[in-house]
C-alpha cells in the first residue's frame, strides 16, 4: 500500500491480494480448514478496505476529477488528444489482469503474479494513453479545419489496416475538390451580395433624386403637370415614400368635402356609441333603430372591427392591441361607420385604412379613406351590389380571354370562376395579398389610373404564374391565388402588367363594362 501511487492502484492490489490468497489455499489443498481460512481472509480484507477508505478518501475525490478531465474522447472537429499523465482505471486493470491470466494458462504457466500483471497494464496504458499530442496532429494540413469534411484526411485507427497510398491520395484529391467548390460558392455569394448592395445604393440614389423632383417641381405645379408624360412615367416607376401620402391625397381628391372638424365629430359620435354599447340605454336603442341598425348589428360591427384589427398586418405588430397604431386604426374605422351607417364596416376595410395611416396623418387618412371607398368600384364591392360585381367580373373575363387564352380555357375546364380570387384582391386593394412595398406601388398607379389598373394587375399576376397554374387543378389553383408567394419581384409583376392589352375590339375597360 505504501508503494501505490493512487487509491485506485491500492484497491487493485487488495483485489489481487484476495485472489492470490484464494489460489494459494486451493493450491496447497487446505480444504480441511477452508472455512476458517476464508473467514480470516474476509476479516483481513475488511480491515484493509476500511483502512484504504479512511486514508485515501480525499485522494480518491481528486483523482476522480482528474479522470473526468483526462478521459479521452471526441470533439466536433477531431479527436481530443490524450494527456501524457493518464490515471489508471480499475476496470481496465481488471480487464488486463483477466487477459494476462488467460494468456498464462494457455501457456501452462504455474503462477500469475502481481508483477507480471502490473507490467502488462503499464505497457497497455503506454500504448493507448502516452501518445504525444504532436503525433496526433494532421500531417497533411497546415491549419485546423473548420468542418468535419477534413476528417477524410485522418489516418485510420490503430486496430484497422493502414490506408493504402492510392486511397490516401484519392482522399486528398477529393478534399481539395471540396475546398475548391466551397471557395467558388463563397466567391459567388460574395459577388451576389456586392451586386445587391450596388443595386440598393442605385435604388436609394434614384429614390432621393425622384423625391427632389416631386417635392420641388411637380407638387408645387400639380394642376399643370399631373397629366404630363414625364410625370406619368415617374409615377409608373413608383412614388418616393416621402411624398407618397401627399400625392395619394391629391390623386384621390376630396369630392365629399370632408374636413378635420367632421372627422372629429364622427369620432366623438363613435366613442359615444362604444360607451352606449357597453351600457345600452333606451335612448341609444331608439337612436340605433332610427339609423336602421339593431343592437345585434352594432354588436356584430364592433366585434368585427376588433377582430379585423388584430389580423391587420400581423407581421408588423403595430396595429394589434398595445401597438402604436391600434387606437388610430380603431378610431378611423369607428368614425367611418358613423359617417356611412348605410355601409358600416365590411371585412377588409382595415387593410385599406392601415395603408393610408402608414403614409398620412390621421385626419388626412380618414379623408382619403372615405373618398376612396366612395369610388364606384369600391362602393359596389363594399355594399355587396351583386349585379355591379358581376359586371366587373364579366369585363375582367373578356380581357382575360383575349390576353391569356390558354390559361382562361384551363380555368374554364376546371370550373374556376374569377370571383374566387378577385374578391379578396379588390376588397383589400392587394394590400393583404402582396408584400406591402409592392402593394404600395400598385396603389401608386391605381390612384392615377383608377379601378382599371386593379384588374390589369390581376391579369399581370396571372401571366406571371401562367406556366405554374396550367398544371394545377381547381383546389390548388384556388389555394395558390388566395395565398400568393411571399417573395415576389415588383419588377416582374409590373413588367407582366405592362404587356396586358386593355383594349378589346377597340373598346377600353370602361366601355366594355358599360356594354355588359
Amino acid at each position: 500500500i505504501k508503494q501505490s501511487s493512487s487509491s485506485i492502484r491500492c484497491t487493485a492490489h487488495i483485489r489481487i491480494f484476495w485472489f492470490e490468497a484464494s489460489r494459494t489455499i486451493l493450491k496447497y489443498n487446505l480444504t480441511t480448514d477452508l472455512y476458517s481460512c476464508c473467514s480470516l481472509l474476509t476479516q483481513t480484507f475488511c480491515f484493509f478496505s476500511i483502512f484504504v477508505r479512511s486514508l485515501f478518501a480525499k485522494r480518491m475525490k481528486d483523482t476522480g476529477a482528474q479522470e473526468e478531465q483526462r478521459e479521452p474522447g471526441w470533439k466536433l472537429f477531431g479527436i481530443v488528444p490524450h494527456k501524457e499523465l493518464s490515471v489508471k482505471d480499475s476496470r481496465k486493470m481488471q480487464k488486463v489482469y483477466s487477459h494476462t491470466c488467460t494468456h498464462t494458462r494457455s501457456h501452462k504457466k504455474s503462477k500469475c503474479n502481481v508483477a507480471y500483471f502490473l507490467n502488462e497494464y503499464e505497457r497497455s496504458g503506454q500504448s493507448s494513453s502516452s501518445i504525444s499530442p504532436k503525433k496526433n496532429l494532421r500531417r497533411n494540413l497546415d491549419f485546423e479545419p473548420l468542418s468535419t469534411t477534413a476528417l477524410i484526411l485522418e489516418n485510420r485507427p490503430a486496430n484497422l489496416p493502414a490506408k493504402p497510398e492510392e486511397e490516401a491520395q484519392k482522399h486528398r484529391q477529393e478534399y481539395e475538390e471540396m475546398v475548391a467548390q466551397a471557395k467558388k460558392r463563397e466567391l459567388k455569394d460574395a459577388q451576389k451580395r456586392k451586386k445587391q448592395l450596388e443595386d440598393r445604393c442605385k435604388l436609394e440614389e434614384s429614390i432621393g433624386n425622384a423625391a427632389l423632383t416631386w417635392s420641388q417641381e411637380i407638387l408645387p405645379n400639380w394642376q399643370s403637370m399631373c397629366s404630363s408624360k414625364r410625370v406619368r412615367d415617374l409615377w409608373w416607376q413608383g412614388l418616393p415614400p416621402s411624398v407618397r401620402g401627399k400625392v395619394w391625397s391629391l390623386a384621390i381628391g376630396n369630392e365629399l368635402n370632408i374636413t378635420d372638424e367632421l372627422y372629429n365629430i364622427c369620432l366623438a359620435r363613435a366613442k359615444e356609441k362604444w360607451n352606449a354599447f357597453v351600457a345600452p340605454t333606451a335612448a341609444a336603442e331608439t337612436e340605433s333603430e332610427d339609423a336602421g341598425l339593431s343592437h345585434a348589428d352594432r354588436e356584430a360591427s364592433l366585434e368585427l372591427i376588433k377582430l379585423d384589427i388584430s389580423r391587420t398586418f400581423p407581421n408588423l405588430c403595430i396595429f394589434q392591441q398595445g401597438g402604436p397604431y391600434h387606437d388610430v386604426l380603431h378610431s378611423i374605422l369607428g368614425a367611418y361607420t358613423c359617417y356611412r351607417p348605410d355601409v358600416g364596416y365590411v371585412q377588409g376595410m382595415s387593410f385599406i385604412a392601415a395603408v393610408l395611416i402608414l403614409n398620412m396623418d390621421i385626419a388626412d387618412a380618414f379623408i382619403a379613406f372615405a373618398n376612396l371607398l366612395n369610388k364606384p368600384c369600391q362602393m359596389a364591392f363594399y355594399r355587396v351590389d351583386h349585379s355591379l360585381m358581376l359586371t366587373y367580373f364579366a369585363a375582367f373575363e373578356v380581357f382575360f380571354e383575349e390576353n391569356l387564352p390558354k390559361l382562361f380555357a384551363h380555368f374554364k375546364n376546371n370550373n374556376l370562376s374569377s370571383d374566387i380570387y378577385l374578391i379578396d384582391w379588390i376588397f383589400t386593394l392587394y394590400s393583404k395579398s402582396l408584400p406591402l412595398d409592392i402593394a404600395c406601388r400598385v396603389w401608386d398607379v391605381f390612384c392615377r389610373d383608377g379601378d382599371e389598373f386593379l384588374f390589369r394587375t390581376a391579369l399581370g399576376i396571372l401571366r406571371l404564374y401562367e406556366d405554374i397554374l396550367t398544371h394545377m387543378d381547381f383546389i390548388h389553383i384556388a389555394q395558390f391565388l388566395t395565398r400568393l408567394p411571399e417573395y415576389i419581384s415588383a419588377e416582374e409583376i409590373f413588367s407582366n402588367t405592362t404587356t396586358i392589352n386593355m383594349n378589346s375590339k377597340n373598346k377600353k375597360w370602361a366601355q366594355v363594362r358599360i356594354f355588359l
